[in-house]
């Protein structure tokens, strides 16, 4: 684990452990809140990137290349799997 030491208006703190406590969450979920916070964040930014590189695919081509990655990861599990046994 690392430590971070984050700064947030006055207002962002009221309004996050405000929202936590509704939830029945206790102080420590702050960090649990962060962090889930900061993957979507990371998610959302690496997917409008993809979106914007393959912004003049098709949606039947976007699909056939969505299809063909996820065989091809299939058989590499499957392989990798199988050197594991």
């Amino acid at each position: 684990m690392t430590r971070w030491t984050v700064v947030v208006s006055k207002e962002t703190d009221v309004a996050v452990r405000g929202l936590l406590a509704q939830r029945g969450l206790k102080k420590g979920d702050l960090s649990k809140f962060i962090e889930q916070a900061a993957n979507w964040w990371v998610f959302d930014q690496t997917l409008g990137k993809v979106r914007s590189k393959f912004s003049d695919l098709t949606p039947d081509a976007a699909e056939d290349l969505i299809t063909e990655a996820c065989a091809a990861a299939r058989i590499e599990t499957l392989r990798t799997l199988k050197k594991e046994r």
